[in-house]
């Protein structure tokens, strides 16, 4: 009841955000609904099913990224002060979230079966339409309810499962950055000052012979404490032993009182600071895309072009997966290089501003950028390989590709809105300072050049590099 509430008093954009969730739900429903009616159609050949089945993964990952920015957006199931004390703690809302995202796209794949029944010509018992092949509505046959019902709740699923991971509570406890050390005797603490393991058991080897004037002040010391407990009445209130050490019984020689001086120990250099975390998995992303690269030429080389009527081999498509997932975690390593390059070489307050603000948001923008990059650079290879004498595009290849590249393209829209809200603060604290609207215009027009130029070659190079063995 709590995420209808929220549902229902949430603001106009938040609306349109879920709506643009359901329809990703409701077409990524009916591509597998279409693989299903394919499978049924064609018995006798499991592998092109199973083919067509695979290639919906790219929109039902495209649908899923868009839910969980949706929902890291949305400003009802954000956490506030206060609200822990009437039971909307972090975990709750995080709860709140994944239902209001389960029902945003479960309300798609209701749509998606709807219409899929409509097409079909069940629901009002005339002919199928014509607008989608017959072989993937499968005219005539019976639709499981399982294979159907396993097939509609499998987005709600994950994108609900997705937002709870994202959003799950986490330690707000800070993370303790000094140093370790061992104390004494080997004790294991904090401490600054380093010792090692074996400072107490040389003896003798650091000591220093105590002279006649400290083992005064000690015996003065010991004076002192047995006065302090020498009672008002002159009664001693607890009974101290002689302060000195009994003669030896065996005639040698008094052994000089020794106590054990260690050597200063230098304080210990500074530990670096830590990288960045959209830095961190920057070599992944390359090895990632190197590796995805690899797997494509070597089965695309292997194999032919594909036919009209038919999708690309299983390899491909692990290839493209891997470039496109590779992409996905440089994209923030790289839009934080983007923002260093724009302070290098003696910046001015355009270039430092520009470049703060894109190290700032290179984890809020950084991934749906290197999404965008991948899916430009797919494009690139499907006007490349499916020219005018390739196979031709069919409905539900252009119903994939459209969603795909709505999707990525509202994820990073989405994304680059709440980064503008996140740094309001700083905009009206500028403004308050005397910065001119103009300046902070321009350093917009910087960070968006900044990142074409980077970018753009980057897609480009990718794009050439997947498409050479294919294009055959």
């Amino acid at each position: 009841m709590l995420a209808l509430r929220l549902t229902r008093t949430a603001h106009l954009a938040v609306h349109l955000r879920r709506l643009l969730v359901a329809v990703a739900s409701a077409g990524t429903g009916f591509l597998l609904l279409s693989a299903l009616g394919y499978a049924l159609s064609h018995p006798d050949t499991p592998g092109a099913a199973a083919l067509r089945l695979a290639w919906c993964a790219a929109p039902l990952a495209a649908a899923v990224h868009l839910a969980v920015t949706v929902a890291r957006t949305d400003p009802g199931t954000r956490p506030r002060s206060g609200l822990s004390a009437i039971g909307l703690g972090p975990g709750r809302l995080m709860a709140v979230s994944a239902t209001t995202t389960a029902l945003a796209a479960a309300l798609g794949s209701v749509a998606a079966l709807f219409l899929y029944l409509q097409l079909r010509g069940d629901l009002t018992g005339g002919p199928p339409s014509g607008r989608v092949a017959a072989d993937a509505l499968a005219v005539g046959q019976s639709l499981p309810a399982p294979a159907v019902l396993t097939l509609l709740v499998l987005v709600p699923a994950l994108a609900s499962a997705a937002v709870a991971h994202t959003l799950r509570p986490r330690d707000p406890r800070p993370t303790t950055t000094a140093p370790r050390g061992y104390g004494r005797f080997g004790a294991y603490g904090w401490g600054k000052t380093r010792e090692t393991f074996g400072a107490y058991g040389r003896f003798g080897s650091r000591t220093t012979a105590v002279t006649a004037g400290s083992r005064a002040d000690v015996a003065a010391g010991s004076r002192a404490d047995v006065a302090a407990q020498v009672g008002a009445g002159g009664g001693l209130r607890t009974q101290v032993s002689d302060p000195r050490p009994p003669a030896p019984t065996d005639g040698a020689a008094e052994t000089p009182v020794t106590t054990q001086t260690l050597d200063p120990q230098p304080e210990p250099a500074p530990e670096p600071a830590p990288r960045p975390q959209s830095t961190t998995a920057l070599p992944w992303g390359i090895a990632v895309l190197a590796a995805g690269l690899t797997v494509e030429t070597y089965t695309g080389n292997a194999s032919t072009a594909p036919t009209p009527g038919t999708a690309p081999s299983a390899g491909v498509l692990i290839g493209w997966a891997l470039a496109a997932l590779g992409l996905a975690l440089a994209g923030p390593g790289l839009t934080h290089l983007c923002g260093r390059l724009l302070q290098a070489a003696r910046p001015g307050a355009l270039r430092l501003l520009a470049g703060r603000v894109l190290m700032e948001e290179s984890h809020r923008i950084g991934r749906p950028l290197g999404v965008v990059a991948a899916v430009a650079a797919a494009a690139y290879v499907a006007a490349t390989v499916y020219d005018g004498d390739g196979p031709a595009f069919g409905p539900l290849a252009t119903l994939g590709a459209l969603l795909v590249a709505g999707c990525t393209v509202a994820t990073l829209l989405t994304a680059a809105v709440a980064a503008k809200h996140a740094r309001a603060d700083t905009t009206d604290a500028l403004l308050r300072l005397g910065a001119p609207p103009a300046t902070l215009r321009g350093a917009a027009a910087v960070r968006t050049a900044a990142l074409l130029a980077l970018f753009g070659p980057l897609t480009l190079v990718v794009a050439v590099l997947a498409a050479l063995p294919l294009d055959h």
